[in-house]
């Protein structure tokens, strides 16, 4: 009689699957301040890159840098990664995109944001790749940012007039709020701005069919007047 062979259990293995979550249970916004630069800065950045298809702009995106580890994690505000496709994601698990990082991360701060929270996050960021991180409390009206310099996310010592090397955005901060610009020039709009834009952009277009339209009218009967008098206006 053969003996069934044994499995030895110090080389068995088992594939435990791991499951990254889609949320971390947070809201996305505190206040309806906070929550409307979040969706400012993501909406204009998207429209910056629209027509680009190599790169991928979220909001509020659980961020997994490390497979195999669901608890490490971060959910910018903003964040805009170069080198991937567009396109729904769950996450964003950086192993199955080429392993490539966000290289820039925006923050927008509510009152329950601390000190120590902010600080975690910084190195999150710092330790894992970012280029680029920007971080705006709109309540006290204050910008401030960081650039990679070798191993570390170095302060920026003057955010005014700063253009992102990476977005080509311009910064201005005036008295009572954070201006961003377009490379062209064009301010960030909210989306009721973008809305009452392309309104007057449509009801312009209109006017102006209006106006071609009339043009044509009298080019028309001045025509039909010549031709009634025996002479050709394509003459004239």
């Amino acid at each position: 009689m053969t003996a069934s062979p044994q499995t030895n259990p110090a080389t068995a293995s088992t594939a435990v699957e791991i499951t990254y979550p889609d949320s971390d249970g947070k809201p996305m916004a505190d206040n309806t301040l906070q929550f409307r630069w979040i969706v400012t800065i993501k909406e204009n950045l998207e429209i910056l890159f629209a027509n680009d298809p190599e790169v991928f702009v979220a909001g509020d995106l659980l961020w997994y840098p490390v497979e195999g580890n669901n608890r490490l994690c971060q959910a910018p505000d903003a964040m805009v990664v170069f080198g991937r496709t567009k396109g729904d994601r769950g996450s964003y698990q950086q192993w199955k995109e080429n392993n490539i990082a966000p290289q820039v991360v925006f923050e927008i701060l509510s009152p329950s944001n601390t000190g120590t929270e902010m600080t975690r996050k910084l190195l999150f960021y710092q330790q894992y790749g970012v280029e680029e991180y920007y971080q705006y409390d709109p309540d006290a009206n204050e910008l401030v940012g960081s650039q990679r310099e070798n191993n570390a996310l170095v302060a920026i010592a003057d955010l005014q007039g700063w253009v992102s090397p990476r977005l080509g955005i311009r910064f201005e901060v005036t008295d009572e709020t954070l201006g961003l610009h377009m490379p062209n020039g064009d301010r960030f709009l909210t989306t009721v701005e973008l809305a009452e834009a392309r309104d007057q952009a449509l009801q312009q277009a209109a006017a102006e069919r209006q106006r071609a339209d009339a043009e044509q009218q009298r080019a028309d009967r001045l025509a039909a007047r010549l031709r009634a008098m025996g002479i050709d206006p394509d003459q004239v």
